[in-house]
């Protein structure tokens, strides 16, 4: 395992030099082919790729056909899945890290004719949109509120996990390819095909999971707070540096249902409690409303929810008075 976390985070330097295995040379710039030993001029054409100017003689047979070299990162994605899903499989050593990564750098480093950057940028895609549409939506449809909440959580988690996996073996694409053209990179991708087809799908149910369960506190039921957080967290991670996810999705309506559940309780309150035990109440309800956004709601919506609770209350007591 510390090997495999070693090749995670200084593997690509690595075997970006290793994973060519001397079958071609990086010519300087300005340097000719004539320049080069007389064993590697014979038989040689240049190409000036994306990568760097790389010379490759017509006796190398180090070339992988993208079948090929699918098929074979087809089956460590694969495995990754199953160990994903908590099947059983091995880890992944080091080796099968490098060889996966070095298939990779050979498809995307050949001559232009054989350099499948694009294809292998379409088909990572394509791999979270399969294993989202064939595995997850059906795992997350037709479950009751809280027991759907839990499958999403764990299925964001999952989805994690894959994205941290799989761009390491793609990491590649993402320091050359994606960085040279502008493109979203794997991370984003990976977020965007969660976001498209799990949290449209799921995020109007999931949000009202979350505020009944919310209210359920607040009436004194226990409830899993750790599950409610792990969603709210969605909802903001989902955004990708933005809040407009939880602001939008979330946080306005649970605002909402909260000024209306205080104004129902403001409302009885006023006509059992005297002046000081009404505003011994309303303190309480504050206090508890801020010890629910430290609990699971994100920091940003303290003020917000406590503003709503007093300005319930508020109403409710220039709009009817207090018994005496």
């Amino acid at each position: 395992m510390h090997l495999f976390i070693f090749f995670i985070l200084f593997g690509s330097i690595f075997l970006d030099t290793m994973a060519s295995n001397g079958k071609h040379t990086t010519l300087q710039e300005g340097q000719s082919p004539l320049q080069l030993p007389k064993a590697e001029q014979r038989d040689c054409h240049v190409k000036p790729g994306e990568y760097g100017t790389v010379l490759f003689t017509s006796t190398d047979r180090n070339f992988i056909e993208f079948d090929e070299g699918w098929e074979f990162l087809q089956k460590g994605i694969t495995k990754m899945k199953r160990i994903v899903e908590g099947m059983p499989e091995t880890q992944f050593s080091s080796d099968d890290y490098m060889k996966l990564y070095t298939t990779v750098y050979k498809l995307c480093t050949q001559d232009p004719l054989n350099d499948y950057s694009q294809q292998l940028y379409d088909k990572y895609r394509e791999t979270f949109e399969v294993y989202i549409t064939s595995t997850v939506l059906p795992s997350l449809r037709e479950k009751p509120e809280e027991s759907m909440l839990q499958e999403l959580v764990k299925r964001w988690t999952n989805h994690k996990v894959m994205v941290r996996w799989l761009s390491r073996f793609f990491h590649f694409l993402d320091r050359y390819f994606i960085a040279r053209r502008s493109l979203p990179s794997l991370n984003e991708v990976a977020l965007i095909s969660f976001r498209d087809l799990v949290y449209h799908e799921v995020n109007a149910n999931a949000r009202v999971a979350v505020i009944d369960l919310i209210c359920k506190e607040r009436e004194g039921e226990q409830i899993d707070r750790e599950l409610v957080k792990n969603v709210v967290d969605m909802f903001v991670e989902i955004g990708n540096g933005k809040m407009d996810a939880y602001e939008k999705d979330l946080e306005a309506h649970m605002l909402e249902n909260t000024g209306d559940y205080y104004s129902l309780k403001a409302s009885s309150w006023m006509l059992e409690y005297s002046s000081p035990e009404y505003t011994l109440k309303v303190d309480e309800c504050l206090r508890r409303e801020r010890e629910r956004v430290a609990h699971y709601l994100h920091s940003s919506s303290e003020q917000k929810l406590v503003n709503k609770v007093k300005d319930e209350f508020s109403v409710a007591y220039a709009n009817n008075g207090i018994k005496r």
